[in-house]
């Protein structure tokens, strides 16, 4: 506990107003993805097509589109900022091998590590100043 605390007062002293804008738009990316996974079902099995005959398969495609959704928002207001990324870890892993496993699209690969290594740094960073995570602890 003490180590998040740290690098909060290390996150809360270095922000930088261009880092909360990537996370804003992280945010509204995961949330625009998850409107389109939920809008577009059929896209959101064929992507899973290399693992539908694995155990947990629809657990998958029921988990995603929500977890995008609601993450995204979390995450562009900067509210429950790092538990809203661990959520989306698996998620954008599973991405990643999707790629490997089934039909190569260098463009989601990229788009995967990509959004991946940002969730990193901000699973890290947190939210920053400009935050809803911030404003309320102010508030006490």
């Amino acid at each position: 506990m003490g180590t998040i605390k740290s690098l909060n007062k290390w996150a809360n002293a270095h922000t930088y107003l261009p880092l909360d804008l990537i996370r804003i738009a992280l945010g509204v990316f995961l949330f625009i993805k998850g409107i389109n996974f939920m809008g577009n079902s059929e896209i959101l099995m064929s992507l899973f097509e290399p693992i539908q005959n694995m155990a947990g398969g629809m657990f998958i495609i029921h988990y995603v589109a929500p977890a995008h959704f609601i993450g995204g928002i979390l995450i562009a207001f900067g509210l429950l900022t790092r538990w809203a990324i661990i959520a989306q870890l698996p998620i954008l892993i599973g991405a990643i091998a999707i790629n490997f496993l089934g039909e190569m699209n260098s463009g989601n690969l990229t788009l995967a590590l990509i959004t991946f290594l940002v969730c990193v740094f901000f699973l890290f960073y947190g939210s920053g100043k400009h935050s809803a995570d911030y404003y309320f602890k102010m508030q006490q």
